[in-house]
């Protein structure tokens, strides 16, 4: 009798489970026509037809875009100098324009008028140059940071007049006969000169599309056509030869950005390899 009776209770409590798993998978979420929703203030309204509004319900977050543009500004450094030190004359202007998500066209467009004071030379040296080139930002910004870490290379190029104002002749003896300079009128005009340089900097956005950079230059002069009797003692764009075919200088920036359109960023996709 009593394995009769447990028999029995076994088999109605695997069929009503079976019953609850059977209503479980035909109940389906349905959304009413209409409901009615109830007000704080004990008031009623019904809303017809809220699959509708569930529908319309999207997802508003804009995506993150990159803006596209040139950077255009002047060197602060050369308008400066040109105050303070009465044998400099000069003014630049540099530009970056992007290319790619790391890559920047880069070029500037500068004059100079300098005096050079050597120990048997006094020289004047007028003209304009031309660097073109490319940069590549190694800066991973973040959220909406519009910053610049760049290394780049650049082709220059400069003509130029150089005046010789007065030269000593070298005396080995110089407690026996001192030296005396000797004045002279002489223009060579129609130099030119070329070079490669390699330049590292960084450009800072301080406010809204306004840039301050600050650049460091390493040169190498490739071609240079020189005066008769003299090697030219600066060459605009390159700086001082210091006798020799190396050179360096530097660029205090500031620039406006110009933005020209956007580009919609997309998220790089990590691939994970399946052992």
């Amino acid at each position: 009798m009593k394995q009769s009776l447990k028999y029995s209770f076994s088999f109605f409590f695997l069929l009503s489970l079976f019953f609850v798993q059977a209503q479980e998978k035909n109940t389906t979420t349905t959304i009413p026509p209409e409901i009615i929703v109830k007000g704080s203030n004990g008031s009623t309204t019904t809303e017809k037809n809220p699959e509708k509004k569930l529908e319309t319900t999207t997802d508003t977050i804009k995506p993150k875009t990159d803006r596209y543009g040139l950077i255009i500004g002047t060197d602060v450094f050369k308008i400066v100098r040109s105050f303070y030190d009465s044998n400099y004359k000069g003014l630049a202007f540099v530009a970056d324009y992007r290319l790619t998500k790391k890559y920047y066209a880069y070029g500037e467009i500068g004059s100079e008028d300098v005096t050079v004071e050597d120990p048997l030379l006094n020289t004047t040296t007028k003209g304009a140059y031309l660097k073109v080139g490319f940069d590549y930002n190694a800066y991973t910004n973040w959220l909406d940071m519009e910053n610049l870490i760049t290394v780049g290379v650049r082709y220059g190029f400069s003509t130029f007049n150089e005046s010789l104002n007065n030269y000593s002749i070298y005396n080995p003896h110089p407690y026996f006969d001192q030296s005396t300079s000797i004045e002279s009128d002489k223009s060579y005009n129609g130099l030119t000169a070329n070079w490669l340089e390699v330049a590292a900097g960084i450009n800072v956005k301080v406010l809204n599309n306004i840039y301050v950079g600050f650049t460091l230059q390493l040169k190498a002069l490739v071609t240079s056509s020189e005066p008769n009797n003299f090697e030219s003692l600066y060459i605009p764009g390159f700086n001082r030869t210091y006798d020799g075919n190396f050179g360096a200088g530097f660029n205090y920036t500031v620039s406006y950005f110009i933005p020209l359109y956007k580009k919609k960023v997309v998220p790089v996709k990590s691939s994970t390899k399946k052992k």
